[in-house]
């Protein structure tokens, strides 16, 4: 198969097959060389790993990962891409394709049948729309998984790898910082896709903590804390707290007062440290 980044070799398939992008499916194929033998290098597709691909396009990553990874099972939703890719991946007899919702598919269930004995990472171009989702779903199912190498808007990745108690960070960056360890790899221009979108893209790695922090009272209330928090960032976060968790508005500066942070304090302004021991204030005072 010709270089599937090449802007004729493209063309081409899309002829024969009859295949179309697909506004609401968000999808932006790479026709940049460099960035697919980057992204699976850097996010640990080798012989000691089987990698998790989510979105194929026509197989321009799926491809350098496979050359490098024990295993790659890929899930497409996009069943009109099933055909391109029983030909352009038809060489690699280390990678499955699966026609699926990623937000749909049992990913517990699949590591464990696919990847027996090995170390699991996932790597992907995500589209834009539902790159929370998908990333949050990763993180919060607790999977044994090491890593997630995903290229994002460049607006989200600074949002997604922001330091805790800063004007960039945002409920999402609490979260990611709670299951993960993120980090910037490098950014792609919009000139690097077909068709070119509106925006730049970031590609970034979030390294899962073997161990999430150990001295939450609360799960499930602190990140019900950080999205009351964040729901309203320019206003103090007692605010927005006392109304979307109904706790009464002198019962959280009294806990923020305990914790030794300022009645004015805002959501962007907290660690998540100080957010876990906000959160542990409030369940030991409710």
């Amino acid at each position: 198969m010709n270089n599937l980044s090449n802007i004729n070799t493209i063309k081409d398939i899309m002829k024969r097959h009859g295949f179309t992008f697909s506004k609401s499916l968000g999808q932006n194929f790479l026709i940049n060389p460099s960035v697919c033998p980057r992204i699976a290098e850097m996010g640990n597709a080798n012989q000691d790993f089987g990698i998790i691909e989510i979105g194929t396009g026509f197989g321009v990553l799926t491809v350098e990962l496979a050359k490098r990874a024990k295993k790659v099972v890929a899930i497409e939703i996009d069943s009109k891409l099933i055909p391109v890719l029983n030909e352009t991946l038809s060489e690699y007899n280390n990678v499955k394709v699966i026609n699926e919702d990623v937000l749909k598919v049992d990913l517990a269930k699949l590591i464990q049948e696919e990847f027996k004995g090995m170390n699991v990472a996932v790597c992907a171009n995500l589209p834009y729309y539902i790159t929370s989702p998908i990333i949050m779903g990763l993180l919060e199912q607790r999977l044994p998984i090491q890593s997630i190498t995903v290229m994002v808007q460049k607006e989200a990745a600074q949002r997604l790898c922001a330091k805790m108690g800063t004007r960039d960070c945002g409920a999402v960056t609490a979260a990611v910082c709670y299951y993960s360890d993120p980090k910037v790899l490098f950014q792609v221009s919009r000139g690097s896709f077909m068709p070119a979108p509106n925006v730049d893209s970031t590609v970034i790695r979030l390294d899962i903590k073997q161990e999430t922090p150990r001295n939450v009272e609360n799960e499930q209330h602190l990140f019900k804390l950080i999205r009351a928090a964040f729901s309203q960032r320019r206003k103090t976060l007692a605010n927005p707290v006392s109304s979307l968790m109904g706790i009464k508005k002198e019962v959280v500066i009294a806990a923020l007062a305990e914790v030794g942070l300022k009645p004015t304090a805002r959501a962007e302004e907290l660690t998540l440290e100080q957010f876990i021991l906000l959160s542990n204030q409030l369940v030991k005072e409710a």
